[in-house]
């Protein structure tokens, strides 16, 4: 990603807040990063990071479609790094919801898309997080189904 981008800065910025503890400093430079952005690819990587933010899980299931969409619509490559994370994000907003069948679908298509990104730390994390949402997924869909799910 361009470190150039106007969009690109803020929400590496709400990163830098995010880690040192500044939660709701981050979601609102997020969201001044989607409120900036001009473009699929402003909005998808913006959206990625305003659902960082969101404390209820239906609104970072929202915000992640969003980005999706914003994803789809780009044709020449400069996000297909970002569908690992972004699909990964997605089936955990479902997994959490008690969506599982779609959580496992999500976590499927992120296990698809993994070669994507370059070998390295943040390839490992995404694996590793793939790899624990399907173990969660698939250990509950063998149990018995309960009243109310």
């Amino acid at each position: 990603m361009d470190p150039n981008n106007p969009v690109v800065r803020l929400c590496a910025e709400g990163m830098e807040l995010e880690r040192a503890g500044r939660k709701d400093e981050a979601a609102r430079v997020f969201a001044q990063a989607w409120e900036q952005s001009s473009d699929d690819f402003e909005r998808c990587v913006s959206a990625h990071y305003v659902a960082r933010g969101q404390s209820r899980p239906e609104e970072n299931l929202r915000w992640n479609l969003v980005s999706l969409e914003h994803a789809d619509a780009i044709l020449d490559g400069r996000v297909d790094g970002f569908y690992p994370s972004l699909y990964l994000n997605i089936g955990w907003a479902h997994e959490d919801l008690g969506h599982r069948d779609e959580a496992r679908t999500y976590y499927e298509l992120a296990a698809n898309r993994l070669e994507s990104l370059p070998e390295g730390s943040y390839r490992e994390t995404v694996r590793d997080g793939i790899e624990r949402g399907l173990k969660r997924v698939n250990s509950r869909s063998e149990e018995p189904a309960r009243g109310g799910e």
